[in-house]
């Protein structure tokens, strides 16, 4: 029987609990990465990779099956899950909803975010934020299209100039967004300087439906202290998951106000990085490319370690996954655990 506790939001009959959100991240929330959040616990909401509305479209219309949605792959334990869309073109985008709400998923989210030069060059994610007229169309034909609940993802702005978080949101929930996910940096920001956590705060007060606040969630302790300066209904946790998935049990833990499990020793840190690389091998067929992608993982599982700038470089350089455990046994009887507090003591907060 699942335990429910008491913090946790609702977006139209979708209940999210506990709340903490996984972020969309290219080239690292694939279906893999999501099981394995989900298996550790504490993550009540998933997301997909952002995905082209072009490429939805494109690959349900495709004869090839083999070859469509690669980026919606998800399986039935990673529920509730989000399908998270970019593009500026609002017919496209309703199709491409449509597409994922055959697919099953639960929630349809609207990526209004992203600041990466390719995506807005084509006026898509965060390149929308130039013109809210055409943000309130895609929005409106996205809720028109599905029966699925649709959020969004938004910066708090394009620019200094035009950093309005509180009238973007607006804007968007009155289109139809029935959840807004706020990154308090405007697009030229990037992800330099400081995600502005007030601007989440009024956001919260001004609109109706549920505010994650997202950005510099670098340890649980981040995830409670925006949570309870903001008044969010959920955290949503980005870059602060890479080396460290159990952050999301900790944040819930922090949010939910019981016991914080303890922080993973650095044994059990190997332990994860060759568990996640175990669900790898069982689910891609070109394991040698699988291996070559899963480097930049293991090089975030030991971010933080003494000796790690040594450990990287050899991680870095395996060509399959067989090496893996060979290298972590290395590290483990080597001088370095000797600079390890307690022997084995757990490496906190070292994301980014």
């Amino acid at each position: 029987m699942m335990a429910y506790f008491p913090t946790g939001f609702c977006i139209g009959p979708v209940e999210i609990r506990p709340a903490t959100v996984l972020a969309p991240m290219a080239g690292v929330t694939d279906t893999v990465f999501r099981r394995f959040i989900r298996g550790l616990g504490g993550c009540g909401l998933l997301m997909t990779e952002f995905t082209s509305s072009h490429g939805v479209v494109k690959s349900a219309r495709s004869v090839k099956p083999a070859r469509r949605f690669d980026y919606l792959e998800f399986g039935e334990e990673e529920r509730p899950i989000t399908a998270q869309l970019f593009g500026a073109e609002p017919a496209v985008m309703a199709e491409a909803a449509r597409v994922c709400q055959d697919l099953g998923f639960d929630i349809v989210d609207i990526n209004f975010g992203c600041p990466v030069k390719k995506v807005v060059r084509r006026n898509g994610g965060s390149g929308c934020l130039k013109d809210l007229d055409l943000v309130q169309a895609v929005i409106r034909a996205v809720a028109a299209g599905t029966h699925l609940p649709v959020s969004v993802k938004i910066r708090s702005g394009w620019s200094e100039d035009r950093r309005d978080p509180v009238g973007i949101a607006l804007r968007c929930q009155d289109a139809g967004a029935r959840m807004l996910a706020l990154h308090a940096r405007t697009r030229t920001q990037m992800y330099s300087g400081s995600a502005n956590w007030d601007e989440i705060a009024r956001v919260v007060e001004a609109l109706d439906i549920p505010v994650l606040g997202n950005g510099d969630i670098k340890t649980s302790a981040d995830a409670h202290r925006m949570w309870t300066q903001t008044n969010c209904a959920g955290v949503m946790i980005a870059r602060g998951s890479y080396g460290q998935p159990w952050i999301f049990r900790e944040a819930r833990a922090l949010i939910d106000g019981t016991p914080v499990p303890p922080t993973p020793t650095v044994t059990e840190r190997f332990a994860a990085a060759l568990e996640h690389a175990r669900m790898v091998q069982e689910y891609e067929a070109d394991l040698v490319g699988a291996a070559l992608e899963f480097r930049k993982h293991l090089g975030w599982y030991v971010k933080g370690l003494p000796g790690s700038a040594d450990l990287r470089r050899r991680l870095h350089q395996v060509n399959s996954f067989d090496e893996v455990e060979g290298i972590f046994r290395d590290y483990l009887a080597s001088e370095w655990m000797q600079a390890v507090p307690l022997g084995e003591a757990a490496i906190a907060g070292t994301s980014e």
